[in-house]
């Protein structure tokens, strides 16, 4: 390789990391986990990869190297999930560094594997996600729009509210309409089986969708499978109070994850850090019917991020009765607290304010960007957006107005504005 530098490749590649809207806080362990996961010279290599999607021929020109050689590389990367790989309609390859998360901390964890120590691995994804907590504190609660948002769970709808969700918010249409559909084992219950804290809920049951679940089912790292069985999986994570965690996207959503409160990273991250919002709700709250409920504290037993609770009931004939309450500002709105309710004495009530979604993952990605302020990465990177130029000369503006200008137009460049510049200028 030409490229020379004076830094280890892992340095460079947390840099690299770093440039992304989600970031990866350097620490020890991080340093391990990629030294588990790439060679040094393959840290330095994808350190000079685009942010964005980039072929073999762009990879070969910035490696300066041969395409063949270059294509190889790649295609290893990709066979080991450390890459995704796209197969264009035209038969032309595309590669993606997805981030460590969705992406390839978890694709690491996401089969049983022997091509590397799973159990050091799990090991320091516990240290660095679990115990140190920069991380997911930089990927959940940096900004205000985030990675993932919570579905609801459909069949805890009264037939009024059902009318009034929006296709991009049912987990079962996003199932029927994705290209491929793939699922894999659970990367945290995995990683916390191999550290001692794992539960019963189901393992196999990760859901990829589109070119993620292409590529990871194409190189074994998921099992296709069809429409149907993976409604029934869905059905089957619902009854063991699971939480459907997907990508905060409304078109290709490519993950959704089946989340319990005890291993789960974004259902940690919610109650560890519930006020500042970690994870986009639903539109819907739960409502108690007090005449009905006996508070047997089931609701909150079953809840993953400890919004239910119960409290004396005020009943002046019955002083012990207590009756459920729900903190409205930490709910995700799932519905899991509903279907565990053995009374009915909760159903959902909508949320006074909808909860605003991104349109795809270019519009979420510059957001993100925006509010963590790393729009100058994807810009000043001149492999990226480079056939973008208008929305770089419009959030170039943005860019440069004060903080509380910043602010007040990062609420308009979330809705109708960015979308229409997304729209009109795909990538």
């Amino acid at each position: 390789m030409s490229h020379h530098s004076h830094r280890f490749g892992y340095a460079e590649l947390t840099d690299r990391l770093n440039r992304c809207p989600q970031g990866a806080p350097p620490s020890e362990s991080l340093h391990k986990i990629l030294k588990i996961l790439f060679s040094e010279r393959e840290a330095e290599l994808i350190a000079l990869l685009p942010i964005r999607p980039f072929t073999a021929e762009k990879a070969a020109e910035v490696w300066k190297m041969d395409l063949t050689q270059a294509r190889n590389i790649l295609d290893d990367l990709a066979g080991r999930a450390m890459l995704v790989d796209v197969e264009g309609e035209d038969g032309r390859t595309t590669y993606i560094l997805p981030p460590p998360m969705a992406g390839f901390f978890e694709f690491s964890m996401m089969r049983t594997r022997g091509d590397i120590d799973q159990k050091a691995l799990a090991e320091l994804f516990y240290q660095y996600l679990n115990v140190e907590e920069d991380f997911v504190r930089a990927l959940f609660a940096d900004g205000e729009t985030q990675l993932g948002r919570v579905f609801v769970q459909e069949p805890m709808l009264s037939t009024e509210n059902a009318m009034h969700v929006l296709d991009y918010e049912r987990a079962s249409e996003v199932i029927r309409t994705a290209s491929h559909r793939a699922i894999s084992t659970c990367y945290c219950r995995h990683k916390m089986q191999h550290v001692g804290r794992d539960c019963d809920a189901p393992k196999d049951i990760c859901m990829t969708f589109n070119t993620s679940a292409a590529s990871l089912a194409r190189h074994g790292h998921a099992r296709p499978v069809d429409t149907a069985e993976c409604l029934d999986l869905l059905d089957r994570a619902q009854e063991h109070g699971l939480v459907q965690f997907g990508e905060n996207v409304r078109e290709r959503v490519n993950f959704i994850c089946n989340c319990c409160g005890c291993c789960c990273e974004a259902m940690i991250a919610a109650r560890k850090f519930g006020s500042l919002h970690p994870v986009h709700t639903t539109n819907f709250l739960p409502a108690v019917d007090e005449n009905a409920c006996n508070g047997c504290g089931k609701c909150a037993a079953a809840c993953p991020v400890e919004a239910m609770g119960t409290v004396s009931a005020n009943d002046p004939r019955q002083p012990k009765r207590k009756k459920a309450r729900v903190d409205e500002s930490i709910c995700l709105g799932c519905g899991v607290c509903v279907r565990a309710c053995p009374d009915k004495a909760l159903s959902l009530k909508p949320r006074e304010k909808r909860v605003i979604t991104p349109l795809n993952s270019v519009h979420r990605t510059v957001v993100m960007a925006l509010e963590r302020g790393k729009l100058q990465h994807l810009f000043f990177d001149n492999r990226v957006l480079w056939n973008h130029r208008a929305l770089a000369a419009v959030l170039g503006v943005i860019l440069k107005l004060p903080p509380i200008k910043q602010a007040m137009a990062t609420s308009q460049v979330k809705s109708r504005f960015m979308e229409y510049l997304v729209r009109k200028f795909p990538v």
